[in-house]
Order: C-alpha cells, then structure tokens, then sequence
C-alpha cells in the first residue's frame, strides 16, 4: 500500500468525475495547489461525501498516484457552515476560491495565499467588516503575494514622496503630482485612501480585516482594484457573474 502524505489545506472546487467520484483542487500549506481525487466521495454514506465540498479545511491523508494524488480520509476542522447559510456569503467565498486556484500554480509555496484565503472566508463568516471591503482587501493582498503588487509607498516614476497621488494602472502604482502627465487616466486618491493600500499591502495577512474605511475611500480603491486586476490579469472570474446579481 503507497505510504500516507498528511497535508493541511483547504478545498477550492469539486468535479464529479464517474458515477461516484470526485476530482478536488486542494490549496494546501506542504504541496502547493494540487489536484486529489476522492473515490466513492458522491455515494450517500461515503466518509469522503462531507470533506469533498470547497471550503473545507483541514488535513487530508493523500496517497500519490502516476499522475494525481488520492484521499485516504480526512479531518476536517472547519466547513464554514457560516457562509453556505447564507446566499450572498457563499458567492463571496466561491469567488475567493475561484481566484486563488486561478493565480496559483502547481506544486508551488504558496502557504501565505492558503493564510490568506482562510483569514478571508473566517472574516466573510464573522461579518465584522462589510464583505466589500473584505473583497477589496482579498483582492489587493492577493495580487500582493503574487508578486504583482503596485508601487504605494512612493511615486513609480521619480521614487519622491508627494502629499498629493494618482494611482495608474498603466505604471503600476502611485503617480506624483510632478508625473502625473504620465497617464491622464491615473486616479486621484485621498490621503486615507492611499494610507489603506500601503497597509493592506505591507501587513501580515492575521492583522488585515481589523480595519473599515469611509464610503468615499472604499470608491477610490474599487476603481483602483477593478482595473488593475483587469489590466494584470486579464481574465473573468465565473463568480464575478453570481456576485453580479446580488
């Protein structure tokens, strides 16, 4: 029998495969993104049916096939039970999962995305802070830990502070009053709202949603995020739609 690979994670999407089966995408802290199938995981009395469902989290014992990987068994710490009570939350939390399968990658470190991801869902079940911003903040950190992070701590062209700053996509940051003519579309944000990327970015992902922010700076920040995933990623995320109809 192949020997046990015991790995923490959590489940960003179920396929049916067959007749009783299941193919998960699981982001995990030791393996990166990995796929697993659960064999038997849609038959009513399978052990696998209720940890084969996307937002469960804990520690799954997989064996290791030619080319994918298998569940043993599993011990779930957390479903979320939260968000599938709730319509509007279960769309967030798909649209959390779809994104992070999308930008992470095979076999690759990705343990601050699976923190943040977990961090994410626990703040949209807590509801402490309104799930716009948790989006928002998702979105910005995510980008962030990806590499793709903007320039917010200073100007990206001449590298001055300014008291003054349009956020441009096309340069990848903060544009000062002196660069401004470098893109004429750049964004003009407030002190606070400038204030709220630096901190979303430079913070560790367990002190991120403590924090709300005026509706004008929550305005500011979703034109700004909006088009700068649009211009790195370039990509509709499924979700997107769902949460298009609340």
């Amino acid at each position: 029998m192949p020997e046990s690979i015991l790995v923490t994670g959590m489940v960003l999407s179920a396929m049916p495969v067959g007749d009783y089966d299941k193919r998960l995408v699981l982001l995990t802290k030791e393996l990166g993104k990995i796929s697993a199938f659960a064999k038997g995981a849609r038959r009513p009395n399978s052990a696998l049916l209720a940890c084969s469902q996307p937002f469960s989290f804990g520690e799954f014992s997989l064996y290791a096939g030619r080319t994918s990987y298998s569940i043993r068994s599993a011990d779930i710490s957390s479903y979320f039970s939260e968000l599938r009570s709730d319509v509007e939350s279960v769309y967030y939390g798909m649209y959390f999962c779809e994104f992070s399968e999308y930008i992470t990658k095979e076999n690759n470190d990705e343990k601050e995305i699976l923190k943040l991801l977990y961090q994410t869902l626990r703040a949209v079940a807590k509801k402490t802070i309104e799930l716009a911003l948790i989006r928002l903040i998702f979105e910005i950190k995510i980008m962030a830990l990806s590499g793709l992070a903007p320039q917010v701590f200073e100007c990206v062209k001449c590298q001055k502070n300014s008291e003054e700053y349009r956020f441009s996509v096309e340069s990848g940051g903060l544009l000062c009053k002196e660069c401004r003519a470098y893109d004429k579309k750049a964004i003009l944000l407030s002190t606070s709202s400038v204030y709220t990327l630096q901190y979303i970015i430079s913070r560790d992902v367990e002190r991120l949603f403590n924090f709300r922010v005026s509706g004008q700076v929550l305005k500011e920040l979703k034109a700004c995020a909006r088009s700068y995933l649009k211009h790195y990623l370039n990509h509709e995320f499924k979700s997107t739609e769902l949460l298009g109809s609340l």
